[in-house]
């Protein structure tokens, strides 16, 4: 039966045109027998598009994975010149890196970091330059702002750094303590110079802490001993306890502070008691030891570090009982036997048994002549027993 040959639609032989889409019929009848469906034209726009946009999408997929490779390679390029301290050369892998992958946070954060951690790096070498000219504080405030660079930041590079500012910090206090000890200081200055030297934590710094604790030391005790020598046994007392403030363990003014104590309770309590019976002992005793309680071992003047004149000396019981507060009395002269100075000076320890050996050292902080032209003669000796 014929059909349309443009819808398909039954049509009769002798109909012109079609009663459903209004074309108009072959005039062969032979046309309209067989069914020719037509392919519509208008898919193949989107059938081009989407073969178009799989393509397209393919190629940028594969650019895109090739652009993340090579950040991500310059990255960890960046990464190994920074672990090699080339910090200029990673800075620039970073910027690489994140100039290939716009969204690579973690290589514009190191890119950042690197360029804080060039800028420490001048501040560093800044602080170094005020070093040298002495200007400390100035140095430690640039090291300082160093180490404000490395904030929120973290990482095994960050540690090595902040260890590297540590040393700089600790090596640039021990200059200025150096620096300062060197300008003669008073004690004042050297009880400040002690705990700066002491929140130090190194090995340099603790040889520098053990020099100022002994300068102290020894200022105390030979004050105090001058006190003590002028029965002034409260600020004795007073001057020895603010040396144990800064050095708690000295046996050198622990021991003074014990003869202080008992020295002011024989002269507050039995004063002529004591020195009466101190006679009376000595010649009931000097058939047995002949006035020789104490035998002098040996005494010597020397220069400290600070060159201050120090008489130093031992003395041993050569008594048959406990023997306490030795106190030798010496005299220095020159080379031409002038006598300048009488002292008095206490042993330590305070209580000597038999054979036992004690010493005794004073600091005269206010003689300028060397120990080659001084002599040292010991006077008297003089002790108490129980």
């Amino acid at each position: 039966m014929p059909h349309c040959p443009y819808c398909g639609t039954k049509v009769k032989e002798d109909e012109l045109y079609c009663i459903n889409c209004g074309r108009q019929q072959p005039n062969d009848v032979y046309d309209r027998l067989g069914i020719k469906k037509q392919f519509n034209k208008l898919w193949y726009v989107p059938i081009f598009i989407t073969i178009f946009l799989l393509f397209t999408s393919g190629i940028y997929y594969l650019f895109l994975q090739n652009k993340t490779a090579e950040a991500k390679e310059l990255y960890e390029q960046g990464e190994k010149s920074a672990l090699e301290g080339d910090y200029k050369e990673a800075k620039e892998l970073f910027q690489d890196a994140f100039n290939h992958k716009q969204n690579m946070t973690e290589a514009k954060v190191s890119r950042d970091f690197m360029g804080n951690v060039q800028k420490l790096q001048a501040k560093l070498q800044d602080a170094q330059e005020q070093v040298e000219n002495q200007e400390f504080q100035k140095a430690l405030s640039f090291i300082n702002e160093a180490e404000k660079l490395l904030k929120n930041f973290n990482g095994t590079i960050v540690t090595e750094l902040i260890n590297t500012i540590v040393s700089q910090r600790q090596s640039t206090k021990i200059e200025q303590l150096n620096y300062e000890l060197q300008q003669s200081p008073t004690i004042d200055d050297l009880k400040i110079l002690l705990w700066e030297a002491d929140a130090i934590k190194n090995d340099e710094a603790k040889a520098i802490t053990a020099t100022i604790r002994n300068q102290i030391i020894d200022y105390s005790f030979s004050k105090a001993s001058e006190l003590l020598n002028k029965k002034q046994f409260s600020d004795a007392s007073i001057m020895v306890d603010d040396g144990l403030k800064y050095a708690p363990e000295s046996d050198k003014l622990q021991s003074l502070k014990t003869t202080i104590d008992k020295e002011k309770i024989a002269f507050e309590t039995a004063q002529q008691q004591r020195i009466e019976q101190a006679i009376s002992t000595a010649a009931e005793e000097q058939k047995l030891n002949e006035n020789d309680a104490i035998e002098l071992v040996s005494v010597k003047a020397e220069s400290d570090e600070q060159g201050k004149l120090v008489v130093k000396g031992k003395v041993k019981s050569i008594a048959t009982i406990p023997i306490n507060s030795v106190q030798i009395e010496y005299s220095l002269a020159t080379k031409n036997g002038e006598e300048f100075l009488t002292n008095e000076i206490y042993v330590y320890p305070d209580t000597l048994y038999p054979d036992e050996t004690g010493k005794f050292e004073f600091t005269h902080f206010d003689i300028d002549k060397k120990e080659k032209d001084i002599d040292i003669k010991v006077n008297k000796i003089k002790w108490y027993t129980d």
